[in-house]
């Protein structure tokens, strides 16, 4: 097992996919938890998630005082990654899980690949152009534009789930982890997020 992927996808119709990159990952060896913002739970089979990864599907902070039920990750993936999440990402704001999960993960020095998608309206907005720009800064790994997946036109995203590149969310994890010089990693432990705080809230 070389460790475990935390594979986070916000609400997004391609967001029906993430079977697709739990699949993937499985084959290269990673031991993967699924983790959605509270409007990503809406596109995705949680029973059907939980069963493929054998591990609980988390949408919300876990209240103070209960144990925490997924292994410490390794390194994250979040796809897709909505305008949304990276503007509160960019800013520090971790008002869901799945942002508490990376804005901590970033400290910890994870190594993060996020991969946006959003449709060309949204995605020229100056304010998500300069949170992609703030967060390759800080050494995330981001994946947009032409050579990714074009941006489409509003109201078209439902039409690219079968399409969705999540293979390259992988390439660039594993390009992270040989860059890092990361080539064995440490085996799962049991998250420690609630005794740093972000677990253990509650909303």
């Amino acid at each position: 097992m070389r460790g475990v992927l935390y594979a986070i996808c916000c609400g997004s119709p391609v967001a029906r996919g993430i079977g697709r990159l739990v699949d993937l990952a499985k084959q290269r060896g990673w031991d993967v938890c699924v983790i959605t913002t509270p409007d990503g739970r809406k596109f995705v089979d949680v029973p059907e998630l939980a069963a493929l990864t054998g591990h609980p599907v988390r949408s919300f902070y876990k209240n103070p005082g209960d144990p925490d039920v997924l292994p410490t990750a390794h390194a994250m993936v979040v796809a897709p990654a909505t305008v949304n999440t990276i503007n509160k990402w960019a800013v520090g704001i971790a008002d869901t899980l799945a942002l508490g999960l990376v804005v901590e993960g970033q400290g910890k020095d994870i190594p993060i690949v996020a991969m946006p998608f959003t449709n060309a309206a949204m995605g020229i907005h100056p304010a998500f152009q300069e949170s992609l720009t703030r967060l390759r800064s800080w050494g995330i790994t981001v994946l947009f534009g032409d050579e990714v997946l074009p941006m489409h036109p509003p109201g078209t995203g439902g039409d690219l789930v079968d399409v969705f590149p999540w293979h390259l969310a992988l390439d660039a994890v594993d390009a992270r982890l040989a860059t890092d010089g990361r080539v064995e990693l440490a085996p799962p432990g049991r998250a420690d997020i609630a005794a740093d705080g972000a677990g253990a809230r509650s909303e």
